[in-house]
């Protein structure tokens, strides 16, 4: 008998799947419209009124495809907000306890939604093209249309011959197959027993995550205009009209991507505890390979425009930039990357789906360059080596060096699976990766602070010596003075720090000298400025970050907690830390986050007291089904950042039934011989077990087993207790002979041996009164890290600087009828 179930609200699902099917169909249509006009318009024979009608079709089945994604993305915001549990994509991604604000994150933290964000960029994209791209509409416009009926397909979950295409973000609770076969689905009235949602991961709760993944996303769309030009050049046989409209959508997904990226930089700074702005986790290197080939392919285009020379190579850095974009949603969506990346979706059964997807475009990309590569202009006269065009075609050739090992190392899964190897991911993965692109970006940086001062076929070489001599002694006289300052500099950091000067320096002095503060024509220079102190703030700032944090007990608190890099803060002492002295003065709990308070004071040398400098609120953020999250917290200086994170504190507080006990809830710690574990007061060091123990203490038959665990334990004033409880093992039964030491508040008893490891487990508690609030604590400092965040701006403004000299430049060029 089919079930009735209680409280459903069906329809909403019903109109949204509708939507997702009008969105796939009308995308289609509209790419068959766009296509047979893009057809009859390079047809001198089609009469007008025919080719019109394919471009009203194309056109209003786009319309209606763009109405149909905004309804969906609506809807389920709507559900969201409502708290629909019974769809399961509401109840996986939100909760009635996480803060409205953070609702956008729970739209694109699936891969239903994000697919969604992606394809909302594409069409408003779209609309922007069909407003300005004139006669390049027809064949832009089918290349967007059709990529959207992919994207369309991702979220269709739809079953045909028998394989799931897409999965649907309206597939009921209850529908889903890890729910399907729970015993309370059963039940009519199944929602009443769902008090909550699983919820936002906790890692995502931060107001980055609901600016960056947009702009991201906003930058993966993007790769896609340029993509749709150079497939419309090669459809039409205008294989080098195709560049200059191309050439403003190139750098504004420069701009874009590299905004995204950036954001999502700062996000790891200020929300995960890993201490830094970048890891080379795959994920990362996966939006970054894309963004690096787009680059190149925007240079090429320039370099295209103003000497109509490496016009292959820019199809073909311009086609791989938006291929790399497919294939990085294949690494993060496919699941491939589940073991080597913390940032990766899990394998919802798209795999195959996202290859094809991938395929069809590298094909078809590929077929339209192999049929016009005889055409294709190859530039067979020499670049003079004092030009432009060719430094910068060097630059472009050391960027795909760059991206080509980025994307290797990344890709190690992907070629262990296709070709049965075993190749290991790098052990560590920022000295693997540093390797390689410190020099990389050396080389960059130096054509960085060259380029500007070449000219397009020839440059007089006594000119360029002359203009080039002041920034370069400039930037080894601040090379000096910064290796003075900050110390000893690995060789190679200190090549990059020099070209990075050199970089700034250069272009700062093109800007005034050269272009006389020319703000319309300083684009460039401003953008290249910017990325070299990217470069010189992420060295200096990594290079010689250091942890300030430091137990003085100098006691070992075990190898979770290294010695050198934590510090133990009781609630009310106030320790030593650097330059500072820090006293934890307690904490609260706001929701789901528990805010700890640090003070921070400084000594003041007239007076010889303590004056308070400033307080830190790290954060750890509460998730029962995820696991808890430390959350940094930043002193932002001119010079420098003080970056701390709660590394160990104890969360759960005693109830109101335990807080009538003598003891508090025993916790259990797992230690080996030599480790140290921390309480509230005192630290407690396994020294040895000891198989001696007296027998007939315990009347200890033949078979029988006691061992102790001998124990040294240390209060907050170092004096040192001994203690030795002991585990037994009689006539079959466990039990532990507990020891008590009064002095300092403690119970200790001996659970558990584990024989494989030689680990024990001792199950620790304390006297209410002796208990005593406490965190371990990290604290690093970044110095002159803000010369990285301000080369962001100065990339972002650059960039947005030369598209704008891009789009006027063009329109003055544009003959009028």
């Amino acid at each position: 008998m089919e079930i009735e179930y209680i409280g459903e609200h069906l329809v909403f699902g019903k109109v949204g799947n509708l939507l997702i099917a009008i969105a796939f169909v009308s995308a289609l249509l509209s790419a068959v419209g766009y296509f047979l006009a893009a057809r009859h318009n390079s047809n001198p024979l089609t009469s007008l009124g025919e080719k019109n009608s394919w471009l009203r079709m194309g056109r209003l089945f786009f319309l209606m495809h763009a109405i149909s994604i905004f309804g969906v993305i609506g809807l389920i915001f709507f559900l969201i907000h409502g708290h629909y549990f019974e769809y399961h994509y509401v109840w996986q991604h939100s909760s009635t306890i996480m803060p409205m604000k953070y609702i956008w994150a729970c739209f694109w933290e699936g891969q239903e939604g994000s697919f969604l964000l992606w394809m909302f960029w594409h069409v408003m994209l779209a609309f922007v093209i069909m407003r300005v791209a004139g006669k390049w509409e027809y064949n832009v416009m089918w290349v967007v249309a059709l990529v959207q009926v992919f994207l369309v397909s991702m979220i269709l979950g739809t079953i045909v011959l028998g394989h799931k295409i897409g999965t649907n973000p309206f597939l009921l609770l209850r529908e889903h197959p890890d729910m399907a076969g729970l015993p309370f689905i059963q039940l009519p009235d199944y929602l009443s027993r769902i008090m909550d949602g699983r919820g936002l991961n906790p890692l995502l709760q931060n107001y980055w995550m609901v600016i960056h993944p947009p702009v991201l996303f906003l930058g993966f769309a993007s790769t896609l205009i340029p993509f749709a030009y150079a497939i419309g050049g090669m459809m039409d046989k205008k294989l080098g009209e195709w560049v200059k409209p191309a050439l403003p959508w190139a750098f504004f997904s420069v701009m874009v991507f590299g905004t995204g990226i950036l954001m999502g930089a700062a996000w790891a700074y200020e929300a995960l505890s890993f201490g830094g702005f970048w890891a080379w986790d795959p994920v990362e290197n996966a939006s970054l390979v894309p963004w690096i080939t787009m680059v190149g392919a925007a240079h090429l285009m320039l370099i295209y425009k103003n000497r109509q020379q490496f016009l292959a190579t820019t199809f073909i850095l311009t086609i791989i930039s938006f291929i790399l974009v497919l294939y990085s949603t294949f690494l993060t969506r496919s699941g491939i990357l589940g073991e080597t990346s913390v940032h990766a979706f899990t394998d919802l059964g798209m795999t195959g789906q996202l290859v094809i997807y991938m395929l069809f475009f590298l094909v078809l990309a590929g077929f339209l360059l192999a049929t016009n590569w005889k055409n294709i202009p190859k530039g067979e006269k020499e670049e003079n080596l004092f030009s432009r065009e060719f430094w910068m075609f060097i630059g472009v050739l050391v960027l795909l060096i760059s991206a080509f090992q980025i994307a290797f190392s990344t890709s190690t899964p992907v070629i262990n699976k296709l070709f049965g190897t075993n190749l290991a991911p790098p052990i560590d993965a920022i000295s693997h990766y540093n390797s390689w692109q410190v020099p990389i970006a050396i080389i960059i940086c130096l054509l960085i602070a060259v380029a500007q001062f070449l000219k397009y076929k020839i440059t007089d070489p006594r000119a360029l010596f002359k203009s080039l001599v002041g920034s370069f002694l400039v930037a080894i006289s601040f090379t000096a003075l910064f290796i003075y300052i900050l110390g000893g500099m690995h060789p190679n950091h200190a090549a990059l720090l020099f070209a990075s000067l050199w970089a700034f320096i250069a272009n700062t002095d093109y800007l005034v000298r050269k272009l006389k503060g020319k703000m319309r024509l300083a684009g460039s220079s401003i953008a290249h400025a910017g990325i070299a102190l990217i470069l010189l703030g992420a060295l200096v700032s990594n290079g010689k970050q250091e942890i300030i944090s430091r137990n003085v007990t100098n006691i070992n608190l075990g190898e979770d907690f290294p010695n050198n890099e934590n510090i133990l803060l009781r609630i009310g002492d106030t320790l030593s830390m650097g330059k500072y002295f820090l006293t934890y003065t307690g904490s609260i709990k706001e929701g789901v986050n528990i805010i700890y308070n640090i003070e921070y004071y400084t000594l003041d040398p007239s007076s010889g007291e303590l004056v308070k400098s400033f307080i830190l609120n790290p954060i750890v953020q509460t998730n029962p089904r995820m696991g808890n999250v430390s959350e940094p917290a930043t002193k932002r200086f001119l010079t420098r950042d003080i970056y701390t994170h709660v590394t160990y504190a104890e969360i759960e507080k005693p109830t109101e039934a335990e807080s009538d006990q003598e003891y508090s809830e025993p916790v259990v710690r797992t230690m080996g011989i030599g480790d140290t574990v921390s309480t509230s007061s005192c630290l407690i060091i396994l020294n040895a077990l000891n198989t001696n123990v007296d027998r007939t203490k315990f009347d200890l038959g033949e078979g029988d087993l006691a061992v102790g665990g001998q124990l040294t334990i240390i209060d907050r004033v170092m004096n040192r207790y001994s203690a030795e409880p002991i585990f037994v093992i009689k006539n079959r039964m466990v039990f532990s002979k507990e020891a008590i030491i009064n002095e300092t508040g403690l119970k200790i008893g001996f659970n558990k041996i584990d024989p494989a490891t030689g680990k024990v487990d001792l199950v620790v508690s304390e006297k209410k009164e002796s208990k005593k609030d406490f965190i371990i604590m990290k604290a690093i400092v970044f110095p002159y890290i803000n010369i990285l965040w301000i080369g962001c701006l100065l990339m972002i403004l650059g960039t947005t600087l030369a598209i704008r000299h891009n789009i006027i430049t063009s329109r003055k060029q544009t003959p009028t009828s």
